[in-house]
């Protein structure tokens, strides 16, 4: 019952920041916002998973997770509240800002769950999570669909105060380990890599949910960019679970190759098939991407020293989520949104590089996780 909690947290986490992007279009509306204001929107939400990370790193190191998750659980209620009663950009700035930092607090909330429950099957497990991330992605865009902007975000909070009741079922664990740091991680060939790959993957995700939701919306209403959006989330969902039973490098690899594909190809067309397939293309490269990304991270660190190490790993997926928009919309105001899949072409250089570093060095010492056969 604990695993299904956490799943059902993760994906209420990914409905938070998924739901946003069908919006965008009528926030844009409503305000006269250009690509590049709206951009700046959506990564509010990163900036804010910027100073969440480390806050819920801390209360991890304190506390427990289930602690970590409530409180995350408020402040997602609070940024609910300012789409729900609020009017214009300024209240719509702040409110994100803050429900990306409960997204900071719910990310390693039900990481850090996983591992103290299930210490031994870590990998597989968290597998599962970006799985359930898949099912929340689904989720808030289907809620976009509502409609309007205050719709969408009354259907979220409703599933918010359903997470408040999970957590408190949740509870503490029985006997929770002690999560510690290693700065020395930090500089391994292996957490560089894991780096690389968890940057292509969060800025070529902050794009399709920023710029290219408003190109897409030069020729969908808002139901069917949600209905787009949700078709890449079921293969995300497929492709993760798929990926926890595979060398998590060669996973990497295929979602680097993917990503490089799917963004310019969604940035360069005004062909709906091509979007279809497009977008179905960058939900397999998000699922193995992002699984691969986090496996070389574990089996790299382990889960005894991994609390610093994830907390900037998942700052560096906040960065790339936080890029992607600003950068794209940038770029598509000067470019046109064909320029748009440059920005993923230097992210995937970046992954080869560290490919190539990693290689040079001896293998990281095999994961002290056991996946089941």
């Amino acid at each position: 019952m604990a695993y299904l909690a956490l799943l059902a947290l993760g994906a209420l986490d990914a409905a938070g920041y998924s739901v946003i992007a069908p919006v965008v279009p009528a926030i844009a509306r409503a305000t006269g916002a250009g690509p590049a204001l709206v951009g700046a929107l959506v990564t509010c939400f990163a900036l804010g998973q910027l100073v969440g990370y480390p806050l819920a790193g801390r209360g991890i190191k304190r506390a427990h997770a289930a602690v970590v998750l409530a409180v995350a659980l408020v402040l997602m209620a609070i940024g609910d509240l300012g789409f729900i009663l609020g009017h214009g950009l300024a209240v719509y700035f702040l409110s994100r800002l803050l429900q990306g930092v409960g997204a900071g607090g719910l990310w390693l909330g039900v990481t850090f769950g996983v591992l103290e429950r299930f210490p031994e099957d870590g990998y597989r497990r968290l597998t599962g999570v970006l799985a359930a991330y898949s099912i929340g992605g689904i989720a808030g865009p289907a809620l976009g669909a509502i409609g309007g902007i205050r719709g969408p975000f009354i259907a979220h909070l409703t599933l918010v105060a359903a997470g408040g009741a999970v957590v408190a079922l949740l509870g503490a664990p029985i006997a929770p380990p002690s999560f510690g740091s290693d700065r020395s991680i930090l500089r391994s060939s292996g957490f560089g890599l894991a780096s690389a790959g968890i940057l292509l993957v969060s800025l070529a995700l902050g794009t399709l949910e920023g710029p290219l939701a408003l190109h897409f919306g030069e020729r969908l209403s808002q139901a069917e960019i949600s209905a787009l959006y949700v078709g890449g989330s079921i293969l995300l969902g497929i492709s993760a679970t798929a990926a926890g039973r595979l060398p998590p490098r060669l996973t990497l690899a295929a979602g680097t190759v993917l990503l490089t594909v799917a963004v310019p190809l969604a940035a360069a067309t005004g062909s709906i098939p091509l979007w279809i397939v497009a977008v179905a293309i960058a939900g397999i490269g998000f699922g193995t991407g992002e699984a691969g990304a986090l496996g070389v991270l574990l089996e790299t660190v382990g889960p005894e020293r991994i609390v610093l190490a994830l907390v900037v790993w998942s700052q560096l997926w906040g960065i790339g989520y936080l890029t992607g928009p600003v950068a794209g919309g940038a770029v598509a105001e000067a470019l046109g949104y064909g320029g748009i899949g440059l920005l993923s072409l230097v992210a995937a250089l970046l992954v080869l590089a560290a490919f190539v570093a990693a290689a040079r060095v001896a293998h990281p010492r095999e994961q002290v996780m056991v996946r089941e056969p």
